[in-house]
């Protein structure tokens, strides 16, 4: 007879994408954008910097689904999240030769682009107060996927 299910490891139910570190979710959620084939990715992706302190593009083909998973992980973590606090986020050191490094934002036709791309598959909404918040089923959609990748990890366990 199998074993019964403990409390702590019932099949899948109640694990939240806060249970899950980011490293893990945000490469399965990518691929769960990928495959559901709705994210309408811009021409120009192979083309761009994400941010003026860098020098070249991602070198990741599918760099722009993996920025729109962490996005969405991101509002899911922290809801009211806008283009101006994603600048901040995905900024970083801008380096200016022989002068003092400064901070450098993010490109912000990116963090609208990311934006646009979940609000158009309904997994994000305008939030009341300004920026995004995560839909109902957006939100039933990163803990399907966050289950999920828990399961995977108990089965290499």
């Amino acid at each position: 007879a199998p074993a019964p299910l403990s409390r702590t490891k019932m099949a899948g139910h109640g694990v939240t994408v806060k249970d899950i570190p980011a490293e893990e979710f945000i490469p399965a959620f990518a691929r769960f954008l990928k495959q559901l084939g709705k994210i309408e990715v811009p021409k120009w992706v192979d083309l761009a910097k994400t941010g003026t302190n860098r020098e070249l593009g991602p070198y990741d083909q599918d760099w722009f689904y993996v920025r729109c998973a962490a996005v969405a992980r991101h509002i899911y973590m922290r809801q009211g999240v806008g283009v101006g606090a994603l600048r901040k986020v995905y900024g970083g050191s801008k380096r200016r030769g022989a002068k003092p490094n400064h901070f450098g934002l993010g490109s912000g036709s990116v963090a609208r682009k990311v934006l646009q791309a979940l609000q158009s598959i309904k997994m994000l909404e305008p939030a009341a107060d300004g920026g995004r918040q995560i839909t109902t089923t957006g939100r039933r959609d990163l803990d399907r996927i966050a289950s999920q990748v828990k399961e995977a990890q108990e089965e290499d366990d």
